[in-house]
């Protein structure tokens, strides 16, 4: 399986009220890397997986209306926990529908699966995977 992978970054504000998260339950900030990667198991005709340009673009699209927000206050989290497993799948559903869409390019309507990883610092991370199109 061939893979590329992509990375940019985003600061966000929230709480996880809910006393399993001792002192993150109140308001504080994050600064998350956020790496995804893009597989499948054959080339493209340009031998790609993806255009890495394209990725980066829609990438840094999907976090625009993420970052330097309070994530308690944006109505598509509204009674959610916004905990960084969360947000890797809010992340992973965008870059999905991505490229099933086309939004990747040509090369990314062919991907297998894709993979989204925050990191919250070098200690910690929170990934998650799975196939495009299920």
């Amino acid at each position: 399986m061939y893979s590329v992978e992509v990375r940019d970054r985003i600061m966000i504000a929230h709480s996880l009220p809910d006393p399993f998260f001792g002192p993150a339950q109140h308001m504080h900030g994050a600064t998350f890397v956020v790496d995804v990667a893009f597989f499948r198991s054959k080339l493209t005709r340009k031998n790609v997986v993806v255009d890495i340009g394209a990725a980066l673009s829609v990438l840094s699209e999907t976090l625009k209306p993420l970052a330097y927000k309070n994530l308690d206050e944006l109505p598509q989290f509204a009674g959610q926990l916004t905990t960084t497993e969360f947000l890797a799948k809010h992340i992973f559903d965008q870059m999905a529908k991505a490229a099933e869409s086309g939004n990747l390019g040509e090369d990314g309507q062919g991907i297998a699966k894709i993979r989204v990883t925050l990191h919250e610092t070098d200690l910690a991370r929170a990934t998650y995977e799975g196939p495009v199109g299920d």
